[in-house]
This record gives C-alpha cells, sequence and structure tokens, in this order.
C-alpha cells in the first residue's frame, strides 16, 4: 500500500539497501522506491521528501515510481560512517546547506571504493549483457586536496560559493576541503564578483588561474555565442605526464585529479600490453589536446588521426604531437567517421574511444565496429553509458578482454573505467 498523503517535506525513517548510480541510496516505503541521499547501505534513516506525490494519477494516488529524500538523522549508524571529509556537507548541517560535489564523503574511502565497484558490476549486470566481472576500483594515492579545478557560482544577492547538492542554489562555504591548498586559499579571497560563475585552475606550474564568466556575458553572446562581440581568446596553460608537455586553454578540458592523466596513460598503455602495428592507422576519437595520442606514439604508432569537436583542442592538439606527425582533425566523432575524411582509417589499427559522459553511442560503436580495428580502448567516466556501448560492440563481435577502474574522484560517486576490446 502505498502511502499517498506524503507530501514534500515529509519524514520518513527507511531501511538502505542498496547504492544507485549518481550517488544515491535505495530504500523503499510501503512499497515504492525511495533515492535517499547522504546515507549508506545497512543504514537505518530519517529523510526528507524531495520529490513525493506531485503529479496524482487517477483516485488521487501517486503515479510516480519512485520518490526522492534527503537524509536528516541517522537513527542506526553503518560501520563505515565516518565524519564528513567536507564538514559543510555533513548529515548535522540542513540538506539544503549542503555544498555538492562530495556524495559520499561521509564513508570510509576504502568502503566508498567498494560501493563504486557494485555500481559498475551492476550497470555491466543490466546493460552490458552480464557475464562480465568490475574490477577492483584502484586507489590514486591523494584522496584529499585532489581537486585541480573548480567551479564556483555567484548569485543575483553576490553570493560566492558552490551550488547545494542537486540544485542551482549558491551555498557560501568557508573552506573547499577536496581542491588543492593554492585554489582553496584563492577562493577564500573572492569579493564582489558580478553574478555568473568563476572557475579556479592550478595546472602544473601550481599558479591559480582564474576564470569568469558572467551572466551578462552569457546573455549578450547567447546560448551558442552567436551574438554580441567575440570572446577573447582564454588564457593557455601546460599540463605535463611524463617528459611530454600538453598546452591547453585555461578553461579547456583536462583531467581534474592530479594524477589522473598520467595513471590514464598508463593503464591504456599495460591493456594494449605493446600490441600496437607500427604501420597501421590509429585512431585517437574525443581526442581533445592530445593525451592518447601521444600514449599510442609512445608504444610504436606512426600513423595516428586524432579527432575532436573543439577547433581550439584541436589547434592545440596540432601544435602539442607535431613532433610526432600527428593529425589532428576537427570534427564531430560521428560525422567525421562517417566522411570522405576519414577513409578506412583504423583498419587494422587501434581506435582510443574517450566520450563525454554521456557515452560514443550505437551509432559511433558501429562505425567503429565496421572498420575492423585491431583493438578497442574505451575510457569512460559513467558506468551506465559505457556498459550501453559495451553491449553494442558485443553485440558486433567485440568483446571486453581487459577492465581497470580507477578512483579519480574520492569522496564524490565518480569513477573511470578504461576497457580493451578486440574480436
Amino acid at each position: 500500500m502505498i502511502d499517498s498523503d506524503a507530501t514534500d517535506g515529509a519524514l520518513l525513517d527507511l531501511d538502505v539497501t542498496a547504492i544507485a548510480h549518481g550517488g544515491v541510496f535505495v530504500a523503499r516505503h510501503e512499497g515504492r522506491v525511495v533515492f535517499v541521499s547522504d546515507a549508506i547501505p545497512g543504514e537505518r534513516v530519517r529523510a526528507r521528501l524531495t520529490e513525493p506525490a506531485a503529479g496524482s494519477g487517477a483516485g488521487g494516488a501517486d503515479s510516480r515510481s519512485f520518490w526522492r529524500a534527503e537524509t536528516v538523522e541517522v537513527l542506526d549508524a553503518s560501520e563505515h560512517r565516518r565524519p564528513h571529509v567536507w564538514p559543510e556537507a555533513d548529515v548535522s548541517r540542513a540538506p539544503e546547506r549542503r555544498p555538492g560535489g562530495a556524495d559520499l564523503g561521509h564513508i570510509a574511502i576504502a568502503h566508498q571504493r567498494a560501493l563504486k565497484r557494485r555500481v559498475l558490476q551492476e550497470a555491466l549486470d543490466r546493460f552490458a549483457g552480464g557475464g562480465l566481472d568490475a574490477p577492483e576500483v584502484e586507489a590514486t594515492g591523494i584522496d584529499e586536496n585532489w581537486r585541480t579545478r573548480i567551479t564556483l557560482h555567484v548569485d543575483d544577492q553576490g553570493r560566492i560559493g558552490p551550488y547545494a547538492a542537486r540544485s542551482h542554489r549558491v551555498v557560501p562555504v568557508v573552506a573547499h576541503v577536496l581542491a588543492r591548498p593554492a585554489i582553496d586559499a584563492a577562493a577564500r579571497e573572492l569579493r564582489g564578483l558580478p553574478e555568473g560563475r568563476i572557475e579556479l585552475i592550478e595546472p602544473a606550474d601550481g599558479a591559480v588561474r582564474q576564470v569568469l564568466r558572467t551572466e551578462a556575458e552569457r546573455t549578450a553572446h547567447g546560448p551558442r555565442g552567436r551574438r554580441g562581440p567575440r570572446r577573447p581568446a582564454p588564457a593557455a596553460i601546460v599540463e605535463r605526464v611524463g617528459e611530454r608537455s600538453f598546452t591547453l586553454d585555461a578553461d579547456g578540458f583536462w583531467q581534474i585529479h592530479p594524477a589522473a592523466a598520467s595513471l590514464l596513460d598508463g593503464a591504456v598503455a599495460d591493456l594494449l600490453d605493446g600490441g600496437v602495428d607500427p604501420q597501421a592507422p590509429h585512431l585517437d576519437l574525443y581526442g581533445g589536446v592530445g593525451l592518447f595520442s601521444a600514449t599510442l606514439a609512445r608504444l610504436g604508432a606512426r600513423r595516428i588521426t586524432t579527432v575532436e569537436s573543439s577547433p581550439r583542442a584541436t589547434r592545440h592538439a596540432a601544435a602539442n604531437l607535431r613532433d610526432l606527425g600527428v593529425q589532428a582533425v576537427t570534427a564531430r566523432v560521428d560525422r567525421f567517421l562517417r566522411s570522405d575524411d576519414a577513409g578506412a582509417e583504423a583498419t587494422g589499427g587501434v581506435v582510443i574511444l574517450d566520450p563525454p559522459r554521456s557515452g560514443a553511442g550505437r551509432a559511433v560503436v558501429e562505425d567503429v565496429a565496421a572498420r575492423d580495428p585491431a583493438s578497442v580502448v574505451y575510457v569512460a567516466c559513467d558506468p551506465v553509458a559505457l556498459a550501453r556501448d559495451l553491449a553494442t560492440f558485443r553485440g558486433l563481435g567485440f568483446e571486453p578482454r581487459r577492465m581497470r577502474a580507477f578512483d579519480l574522484f574520492p569522496h564524490s560517486h565518480h569513477l573511470e573505467t578504461v576497457v580493451l576490446l578486440t574480436r
């Protein structure tokens, strides 16, 4: 029997049974699934409903298949519960005042990794066709003060801070405990900014850069930047992996964890294990500023094409890899794979896929498989998107051979997975 009288803000006592994708936990109330934040499987918590019976069905019964709730009190704590790594996000604070970005920060770090492995395993079982074992989630050696990039927001009252969890409400905080110390110090000094957002970036040289995007600027340029004066070119920064330097825009994409780029470079090399034909053509798709093209070159590849939709990132990639003879192409990956420019590139070679959080998608996977590569290395930041793309690959005759997972985002629900597939 569903409690159809439950309303927004109602308190429920819940037994938490599992973790779900996205950093929330699973409980049931009178037969209905409740996704609850700030809990741990095995706990009993008191939680406040945030998305209950809005939109009633026939007869007044709530037609929603699940509810969402926020823990306000722990009634029976797990042995894995710890004081939150970010005190301002602790369960003792009102949910609307808890900053987002550290949704597992109340859990012992080793158990966080065990839970992330469960999420990955469930994704593989549900979406990838089953029969695959999720690997242990590997530590990086840096679990705190790891964020080399943070985004803060400025509201129309001039308040500066992160968004509260699962909202667009600015929450001023005293400290940013996951950020690098220099970024935390820079954030504490921010004053008098216009409405908008500000990114703080600490590249390899340790000097913090600030990139301000005001609400007025966003309105002037429009959603696609087609109105108003041209934005000035962003400042360039330099990151390093081993002996190689990579130049990119300060607000361009780079891994947030200071060890991440080197770990992923090493993981890709490890999975390929020297299996790169120097004479075959190879593809680095969603290639950014060239990290994995450099990995392929180090393994002996001589014919490499990197494809990236951002023109500025592509220009940086061309300069970063000039000594390696890599061809850098500006194009959407799906369009490139079906264009005349793609030719027969990657037939018999390696394809590296490092797509955005939404995954590569069926069309891209089908086009990659049609090129009959010797192997595919898939770098994923979302386990469900990865699992769905693996199911498509498996249906086309490619099987995962090795898989590694990394805790590149400690105290958050995110993890990175790298998979080697072959025919």
